[in-house]
């Protein structure tokens, strides 16, 4: 039995960056991949991204003080 794991209203929204959209992060914080929090290829939401070592994922939750909150993480083995 598959579980879509963003049914849930308290699951928050994951999406794989784009090559133009890492670097742009990259840029901006002065930071390279492997700077980045990881998460892992077995988590639940990277495999129904079906994302893989390497992407960076953008996490975007809401905040109750900031409206929503982004996190950013590089996904690796």
């Amino acid at each position: 039995m598959d579980i879509d794991v963003f049914v849930s209203r308290l699951s928050p929204n994951y999406r794989i960056l784009t090559q133009e959209e890492v670097a742009s992060l990259l840029d901006k914080f002065k930071v390279s991949k492997k700077d980045l929090p990881k998460i892992k290829l077995t988590d639940p939401a990277v495999k129904a991204l079906k994302a893989s070592e390497g992407d960076v994922i953008k996490i975007t939750r809401k905040s109750p003080t900031a409206g929503e909150s982004e996190y950013y993480r590089a996904v690796t083995k």
